[in-house]
């Protein structure tokens, strides 16, 4: 009897344990008929989560398979340590295997980024259109395109005012804008003053002749008196042929016709027909329009390009297509603290009178600034504050560096510190890529940077090109599926490992 019971006893034993083996056969995904092995199961929304086997999240997604890659996909380098293959916190320098007899899987220095790298999956590189370009150098120059106003020049201005009192009893130039020259009549003038002044002369004169051989002392009193009157008619400018008249006995004019002193142009003409005016005032304005300022204003930040005798190109909207030389003859002192600016004086002559007084030209200065690395406009990233460029490292992996530079020129920036001459800068999409390593460098940094406790050396690992690191139900998983930093046998892989999880587990942006 206690046989029997025994052999019914071990029958529901067999069969009690056939049944749980079937049970957990149906969980367990067998790699012989799904293809790939499974390793984990990675949450459905990039959070850093992940599960041995398969399970859903709060929302009911079921997580996503991460499977075992085969070697044909491996990448060829040099192994840098091997980790857990269920994407536990754990690596080892050398080839092992898990308790539940798992190859741990190799990790190549190709597949890890540095701690300020980013990686990005070929297709991901396709659909953002990212293109490169080699980093050169080139000439630089800065050219400066101003508005300028035509002036006479202020050296050949001059100004018509008589020395002494009197009335204008007739105009002989009567416009202005009219080209005079030198010793022309410009009006007819009557002044007492002179009239007096040369009766004087002329009776001393005739004195003089008339006791030729008379009393010497009256004889000089006679000279002084006609010498003293010619100086004072000679002070007052009366015109040389109305001297050499007097002094050749001719009868003094009640008018004078009084001479331009040079040669120029009619600017202003302020005095009328029959007007009265005193010593000083000025009754003709004239101008030597051969030679003319341009005025320019130059901005603040582009001082260093106006030097004198430096030459310039001048346009005028009058003759288009056509181009003037001159030189730079005078940059003022003083900045106009209105306007920010600075007025730099150009010299040009004017052949034939074609330029104008006036007239709005442009100018274009240019200022060689020697050779050095050159970036075009698409491949700087300016916050204000500084100047980003993103360098392509190798296929997929991609680092931000800030920048020096020394100014922007014809569409390039000018960099003195950064990158290097062959080395390969992103010109398109680079905001993207750079969007995407800040937001990895942001995760980082609301998880504290660094591993679980007990691993690494407790430094931190800037976020670009790693995953964040978090505890969940006792185990340190990556970001976005990946494996955690952690140090096994004196070596320090938290950096390595958080960047090639981040992107081989599937898991990345």
């Amino acid at each position: 009897m206690s046989t029997l019971l025994l052999l019914g006893a071990g029958l529901m034993l067999a069969g009690g344990g056939y049944w749980l083996g079937q049970q957990q056969a149906a969980h367990v995904p067998q790699a012989a008929d799904a293809g790939p092995r499974i390793l984990y199961y990675r949450n459905p929304m990039g959070l850093p989560d992940t599960s041995p086997v398969p399970k859903k999240d709060p929302m009911g997604m079921d997580y996503i398979p991460v499977f075992e890659h085969e070697p044909a996909a491996e990448p060829a380098g040099r192994i840098l340590y091997y980790r857990n293959p269920m994407g536990l916190p754990d690596t080892s320098p050398v080839p092992k295997k898990d308790p539940m007899g798992m190859d741990y899987i190799p990790v190549y220095a190709s597949e890890v980024t540095g701690p300020n790298q980013v990686r990005v999956s070929a297709d991901k590189v396709q659909k953002l259109g990212v293109r490169t370009e080699a980093v050169q150098e080139r000439d630089f120059s800065r050219n400066l395109r101003a508005v300028a106003t035509l002036e006479p020049d202020e050296g050949a201005l001059f100004s018509v005012a008589p020395r002494f009192e009197g009335w204008v009893e007739r105009l002989l130039v009567k416009e202005t804008g009219l080209r005079v020259e030198a010793g022309q009549p410009l009006f007819e003038v009557y002044s007492p003053e002179l009239y007096a002044a040369a009766q004087e002369y002329r009776l001393a004169h005739r004195g003089l002749q008339r006791l030729a051989g008379g009393d010497e002392a009256l004889r000089r009193g006679l000279a002084q008196l006609a010498d003293s009157s010619l100086r004072r008619l000679q002070l007052w400018q009366l015109p040389e042929a109305e001297l050499v008249r007097l002094r050749g006995g001719g009868e003094p004019s009640r008018t004078i016709a009084y001479p331009a002193p040079r040669g120029g142009t009619v600017l202003a003409k302020p005095v009328l027909e029959g007007a009265r005016f005193m010593p000083g005032d000025e009754l003709f304005r004239l101008a030597d329009l051969s030679r003319l300022w341009l005025q320019v204003e130059i901005p603040e930040q582009d001082l260093a390009l106006a030097e004198p005798g430096q030459p310039v190109s001048i346009g005028l909207e009058a003759y288009p297509g056509e181009t003037f030389d001159g030189r730079v003859a005078f940059v003022a002192p003083v900045l106009n603290g209105d306007t920010r600016t600075l007025r730099v004086r150009v010299e040009l002559d004017n052949p034939g009178g074609r330029l104008k007084p006036g007239q709005f030209a442009w100018v274009q200065l240019h200022h060689a600034l020697g050779r050095g690395v050159a970036l075009p406009d698409s491949a700087i990233i300016d916050s204000g504050r500084r100047r980003v460029a993103i360098i392509a490292l190798a296929e997929g992996l991609y680092e931000p560096r800030e920048l020096t530079t020394a100014g922007r020129h014809d569409g390039y920036w000018q960099v003195t510190a950064g990158v290097a001459p062959g080395e390969r800068v992103v010109t398109s999409a680079n905001f993207l890529i750079d969007a995407e390593s800040n937001l990895m460098a942001a995760l980082q940094g609301m998880n504290g940077g660094a591993g679980p406790e007990g691993a690494g050396d407790g430094r931190e690992h800037d976020g670009h090109g790693g995953a964040p690191m978090v505890q969940d139900d006792g185990h340190d998983h990556g970001g976005h599926g990946s494996a955690p930093m952690v140090q096994e046998a004196g070596h320090d892989h938290g950096a390595m490992l958080a960047g090639e999880h981040a992107h081989a587990a599937q898991g990345g942006h």
